[in-house]
């Protein structure tokens, strides 16, 4: 095997693990970057909800409050407000998702289904709990998903989900009294629960994962050309014309040209050192002939 095969093969074989260790390292960081983006917009998407309704319990509804009694506003509840308000912006992003998952409902909209009731349950389990997250696919859609308990908090939440006598006239009406009813103070009855895609930020992610690893490649197939080109003019060029030579030396011919003596490198050592062994051979092929 030639020292440029031996070469070639060891410069493969650092290149190839090389890559693999850094595709491996960027593949990983540029995924978690891609997540990291995704829990953000989520966390944003469910602060908007958050602010919805607070904005709702201190300027809408005590606005509404005097029409309870005739009709019943569902503007009026923080609930709805924020879950409208995000079906809006659904209109554009229809990929992202917001409800106000609960158990025993007052709109059956906000019934929770299996895996929503499982948070829900989570919430339960653990007063202590504030927030729950992960990843799930539905269909084609891969997304993240955040949850944070619904409780309830205050007595005046008792006022319509208490019994169906306490509850205004006018709910009951537009609902029924079917559900939403038998709440508790302090009880966790439900989450909010926030859906965002991770579709567009992981095929970002891939899509630069896949123009690192192209540069990448091309910085080294530059590297391993060049690697080659130097190889050959100072070590393979020399070391070659030293062996032909040697060969010719080896049969008696003496008329080759001594090898140019530059420089402190190994090459100009090992062509220092030919010269002295061609004119030593030389006297000694001289003396025997003599």
């Amino acid at each position: 095997m030639s020292l440029r095969m031996k070469f070639n093969l060891a410069m493969c074989l650092i290149l190839l693990i090389g890559i693999s260790l850094a595709g491996v390292v960027i593949r990983d960081r540029l995924q978690a970057e891609a997540r990291r983006n995704t829990a953000q917009t989520a966390n944003l998407l469910m602060a908007a909800a958050e602010g919805i309704r607070s904005y709702t319990v201190a300027y809408i509804k005590p606005e509404l409050d005097q029409r309870l009694a005739v009709e019943f506003l569902p503007q009026t509840v923080p609930a709805f407000a924020a879950t409208e308000a995000i079906i809006a912006l659904r209109k554009q992003f229809p990929e992202y998702s917001y409800k106000e998952a609960t158990l025993n409902p007052t709109n059956p909209r906000d019934r929770t289904t299996d895996w929503e009731a499982d948070i829900v349950n989570g919430f339960r389990a653990d007063a202590g709990l504030k927030e729950i997250s992960g990843e799930r696919t539905q269909g084609p859609i891969q997304a993240l998903y955040i949850a944070k308990p619904i409780k309830v908090g205050k007595d005046s939440c008792l006022s319509c989900h208490s019994t169906p006598s306490a509850a205004p006239p006018s709910m009951i009406r537009l609902y029924g009294e079917a559900n939403g009813f038998g709440w508790k103070l302090n009880e966790t009855v439900g989450a909010q629960v926030v859906s965002v895609p991770m579709s567009v930020p992981l095929e970002n992610a891939a899509q630069a994962f896949r123009t690192f690893m192209t540069s990448l490649a091309a910085v080294f197939a530059a590297v391993f050309v060049v690697l080659n080109l130097m190889l050959s003019w100072l070590i393979i060029r020399p070391v070659s014309q030293m062996s032909d030579a040697a060969d010719k030396i080896s049969t008696g011919d003496f008329d080759q040209p001594e090898f140019p003596e530059q420089g402190t490198d190994e090459v100009a050592v090992l062509a220092s050192s030919f010269n002295r062994m061609r004119r030593s051979l030389e006297k000694a092929m001289q003396m025997i002939d003599g």
